[in-house]
């Protein structure tokens, strides 16, 4: 999954990671990295969402593969603000 903004192009074999953020009226030429949230005219990484730790353990996760079901009851801490517990949750 991903967010894609508003008018953004994404050109031919750019690879777009896991839950990466293209900020509107982007134009991306580059592959971008997983989570990481890229703008501009040719777009450019601002930051990641995430730290590199929490990235990893995200894909390792891999929650877009759960069921429904696990997906609901996992949303209280895929939404939650303090990222250390989340972190430790994960573990």
């Amino acid at each position: 999954m991903m967010l894609i903004g508003q008018n953004a192009v994404i050109l031919h074999g750019v690879h777009i990671g896991d839950d990466a953020i293209i900020g509107a009226n982007s134009i991306v030429g580059n592959d971008v990295k997983p989570y990481t949230v890229v703008v501009g005219n040719p777009a450019r990484e601002i930051r990641g969402r995430f730290d590199e730790e929490m990235i990893e353990m995200l894909l390792e996760f891999k929650w877009w593969d759960k069921s429904i079901g696990e997906i609901n009851s996992l949303i209280p801490l895929l939404t939650y603000s303090d990222i250390p517990k989340v972190k430790e949750k994960l573990k």
